[in-house]
């Protein structure tokens, strides 16, 4: 395990294989770790990072806020992981490098097209959240950590994730900070600290940053147009991965490949191919 500080924030990350980089934006919620590329659901069932790591440079990190990397309590935009993501690549001496996200990977992989098209040959946009549904999940789980908060105090945060050892996934009460919490005393401590009024302001608008609309989120669609970068889209179709989400980008991405397989079609053997079909091309 390799870290990396990004603006202040440490960043735990791996390198595998070899050849022209390819940056890994974790799927798996507020849960978003290198292992989930092996571990949950579609990725585990297709293992993307091993047979794209015997052609490319694969560069896996953990989200802010996520696994082992840091956090630092603000209201958290699209914007916000992209800096992280850059950082990375900077601290790499990477200039340019193929994107894949997965998940709630996707919007940070938009986002930061649009911010350094010049640093991005491609971009792979693996079951993109998205969708109504999403967007209301996604708003009861913030509203059930506020409402938490605000009843009982953060220092009752801090001891219920010490307690549940769980992230913002599986127990909203515990907030977005939760993973930090559970492995830095240091960061629980001052968190426990954190004026109400400050801190409830903050969560508030860190939702509304990032759940702002009922489609795709990450980057506005006007900006999308823009772009003339090559893109795949290959969706998903539940609650949190609505095929409404990965329409959506393939409408609004100039030129953008959409890989028309129901999710339950998309296998080990015919999901490697297609994307090192699609990266080959791009090189």
């Amino acid at each position: 395990m390799a870290t990396a500080v990004v603006d202040g924030i440490s960043t735990r990350y791996e390198v595998i294989g070899d050849g022209p980089p390819l940056l890994l934006f974790a799927p798996g919620g507020f849960d978003a770790t290198v292992e989930k590329w092996s571990t949950l659901g579609v990725y585990a069932r297709t293992k993307p990072l091993v047979h794209l790591s015997k052609h490319f440079r694969c560069i896996a990190f953990d989200r802010r806020e996520c696994g082992q990397s840091g956090g630092r309590v603000e209201a958290i935009t699209w914007s916000h992981f992209v800096a992280q993501a850059k950082g990375l690549l900077d601290h790499l001496g990477i200039d340019r490098a193929h994107l894949m996200g997965g998940c709630m990977g996707c919007p940070p992989v938009a986002a930061f097209a649009v911010a350094h098209p010049r640093a991005v040959a491609s971009m792979i946009l693996w079951w993109p959240v998205g969708g109504a549904k999403y967007r209301i999940k996604g708003e009861e789980r913030f509203v059930a950590h506020l409402a938490f908060a605000e009843a009982n105090g953060l220092q009752a945060v801090v001891d219920l994730v010490r307690r549940e050892r769980k992230a913002f996934n599986a127990e909203p009460r515990g907030g977005p900070w939760a993973s930090v919490i559970a492995r830095d005393a240091a960061f629980a401590e001052s968190y426990a600290r954190t004026p109400m009024e400050s801190y409830l302001s903050t969560v508030t608008r860190m939702r509304a940053a990032l759940l702002d609309r009922d489609t795709a989120p990450g980057a506005e669609p006007e900006e999308l147009m823009r772009l003339g970068i090559p893109a795949l889209v290959v969706p998903g179709r539940d609650e949190s991965h609505a095929t409404s989400a990965a329409r959506y980008l393939e409408e609004c991405i100039p030129g953008a490949e959409y890989w028309d397989l129901p999710p339950e079609a998309q296998t080990e053997e015919n999901s490697a191919p297609r994307l090192l079909q699609f990266l080959e091309r791009c090189r």
